[in-house]
């Protein structure tokens, strides 16, 4: 996206892997429910750390940058979900989850400097 901001484009490059996924699960599963809730938490993170690029306060880009920690947080529990009800080969939960935790570990680091940054 802009290479300057590495949690925006890992977070982007994220939400077109889910994307990806959720078309598979649909065309190659038929499964609906499931992936579903996966698009909406896995590209919300993207969305919310987007937003909080626009923040207007410290106060309000936290609360996004959180938002986003939990969405990932959630994301994380489908994309499992969906793994141990074999809806997900081995490879593809291990090659998407490693993304999910990594995203999860960056928004950790910045929701816990920006909160203590006085």
């Amino acid at each position: 996206m802009n290479g300057d901001n590495i949690v925006l484009d890992k977070s982007f490059e994220f939400s077109v892997r889910v994307v990806r996924v959720y078309q598979h699960l649909c065309s190659e599963h038929k499964e609906y429910i499931l992936s579903k809730q996966l698009l909406r938490s896995g590209t919300s993170i993207g969305a919310n750390i987007n937003e909080a690029q626009y923040a207007i306060s410290k106060k309000e880009f936290l609360s996004k940058m959180y938002i986003a920690f939990k969405e990932c947080a959630e994301t994380m529990y489908w994309l499992e979900l969906l793994f141990r009800t074999d809806y997900l080969t081995d490879a593809q939960h291990s090659s998407i989850i490693k993304d999910c935790r990594e995203l999860h570990s960056l928004l950790s680091s910045i929701t816990k400097s920006t909160r203590d940054q006085k």
